[in-house]
């Protein structure tokens, strides 16, 4: 059995490892609120707090707490050599980061209905398992609903890509 788990977790990120990274890009997105904000003005002026007082401050106190973390995840004996997520459960984790990664692209180049329909039918057909009919009335029906309410109803265009050139309006 113990042969087993350390074949496991080779090659296998441990917890310590994955919340070290954590803290370096929170971190890195601390510095960059906190430049952006300076430049704005993260200062006091004569009638009250600039634009960019208290994102600054969020920024310096997301750099403070993921300094921390990191601190004590070096410090820390708790979690090291302790998998952060097995490689069974990481393959079920890109079977949906994947595909919705693609369906951000999709929206780009097909628009957003087009896009989710195709989204929704594939989760429907892949994971579900459903069946066709089932799959297009579903997938078809939600994105008609949603140009209803958004481009009818409310008038806020959403990006339909090339289709609205192809129809003309």
């Amino acid at each position: 059995m113990r042969l087993k788990q350390r074949r496991a977790q080779r090659g296998a990120i441990t917890r310590n490892a994955m919340e070290v990274i954590t803290a370096i890009v929170i971190f890195a997105l601390g510095v960059v609120m906190m430049v952006d904000n300076f430049k704005i003005g993260a200062g006091w002026a004569s009638d009250g707090p600039e634009s960019g007082y208290f994102p600054f401050r969020i920024g310096a106190i997301l750099c403070i707490a993921s300094f921390s973390v990191a601190l004590r995840s070096f410090m820390s004996a708790q979690g090291k050599g302790e998998e952060f997520v097995s490689r069974e459960k990481f393959r079920l984790v890109l079977a949906v980061l994947v595909p919705t990664a693609v369906y951000v692209l999709g929206i780009q180049f097909l628009g957003i209905y087009i896009a989710s329909t195709l989204f929704i039918a594939a989760f429907m057909r892949v994971m579900d398992k459903s069946s066709w009919l089932k799959t297009t009335l579903v997938s078809v029906s939600v994105n008609a609903v949603l140009f209803w309410m958004f481009e009818i109803q409310f008038k806020v265009p959403l990006p339909q890509g090339p289709l609205k050139v192809l129809l003309g309006t």
